[in-house]
């Protein structure tokens, strides 16, 4: 009975001296992974990030109409572009490489308001349409 009770002992004092840690399988299986997540969500971050741009500067045309409209009211006639209609609603584009142009029609009392958005997308709005984006042939 003392050979079974020493042999526990000895096999209880080996356990506890084991060294326990990941084998580089393990690591390399958990970083494989990682990596694949990672190629799933940065093009749909990317995407989101684009969409989200996009429709900033469908929100800046809206806003840019409605500033035209509210100065037309007001002084009779249009702008000639779309600086100072800050006092209007306009305080101008929301993002660095956003592009946005008022196009008063030569006869008539109609307008366009065409903008593009840094991610490359083309927008328009007309007197009589709201935010529509263009797309080319």
């Amino acid at each position: 009975m003392t050979r079974i009770i020493e042999a526990f002992q000895a096999k209880r004092a080996e356990l506890a001296k084991k060294d326990e840690g990941f084998t580089l399988i393990e690591l390399l299986v958990v970083v494989i992974i990682i990596g694949i997540l990672a190629a799933i969500a940065i093009p749909v971050y990317i995407g989101v990030q684009n969409s989200a741009k996009d429709s900033a500067t469908q929100s800046d045309i809206q806003n840019a109409k409605t500033a035209v409209v509210a100065y037309f009211t007001a002084e009779g006639s249009y702008p000639a572009d779309l600086t100072g209609l800050d006092s209007y609603g306009y305080p101008g584009v929301s993002q660095d490489g956003e592009t946005i142009t008022f196009t008063p029609a030569t006869t008539g009392s109609s307008f366009t308001i065409d903008g593009t958005s840094p991610t490359g997308k083309k927008f328009q709005a007309t007197d009589s349409s709201g935010v529509e984006e263009v797309t080319s042939p």
